[in-house]
């Protein structure tokens, strides 16, 4: 039998507080910074990621790779990392996670591929894309669109957001739950974290 998987809202209802010190260490991305902040050691993975609309821009057969930036690209370097689990926590090794952005301007390529490509989790469920913080696209806010499928299960269509952007609060799209986590800036390069829930 299996140990049981408590997420941080189980435990509330139990009556029982973890101590805030209670931690996972994290791990180093290849700029030598922590790319995994350091995650309570309950997930609290109770709820989906909400399902949001695709938008206009997906195209078919992105291709396969953790860095969406063309040569010469300019804007703010971006690294996004983080999970996909279970609603029970649980990680989902070899998720397919397609992602798909303006670019600091705010244009999307709608011809070929550049800011977009698609990733298989590692078998801890992990994932890595390495991009640049998109521009705002006329009448919506800074996201990044993304879908994401667990092998043989249904696909999340969803967006990210970005805290502190002015433009969150007029985007009709946009919620909170769907924003990036541990949002900071480091050696001029931007770091983020977002765990993807799947309803499985």
């Amino acid at each position: 039998m299996t140990d049981p998987i408590y997420t941080r809202r189980r435990l509330l209802e139990l009556g029982i507080v973890l101590p805030a010190g209670m931690v996972l260490a994290g791990h180093a991305d290849i700029f030598g910074t922590p790319a995994f902040a350091a995650t309570p050691q309950i997930l609290d993975a109770d709820d989906p990621t909400p399902t949001l609309t695709e938008g206009p821009y997906l195209t078919p057969s992105s291709p396969k790779r953790r860095s969406v930036v063309p040569a010469g690209a300019g804007g703010t370097p971006l690294t996004l990392t983080g999970l996909v689990l279970t609603t029970a926590g649980r990680p989902v090794k070899h998720a397919l996670i397609d992602f798909w952005q303006a670019d600091a301007r705010g244009v999307y390529d709608n011809s070929g591929s550049r800011f977009r490509g698609h990733q298989l989790t590692d078998a801890k469920g992990r994932y890595t894309l390495l991009s640049v913080v998109p521009g705002l696209y006329t009448g919506r806010t800074k996201h990044i669109h993304v879908k994401v499928q667990a092998p043989g299960e249904p696909v999340l269509t969803t967006q990210l957001f970005f805290p502190g952007v002015a433009a969150n609060r007029s985007d009709g799209i946009f919620t909170s739950e769907c924003l990036v986590k541990s949002w900071r800036l480091a050696k001029g390069r931007r770091l983020g974290r977002f765990d993807f829930v799947l309803d499985l």
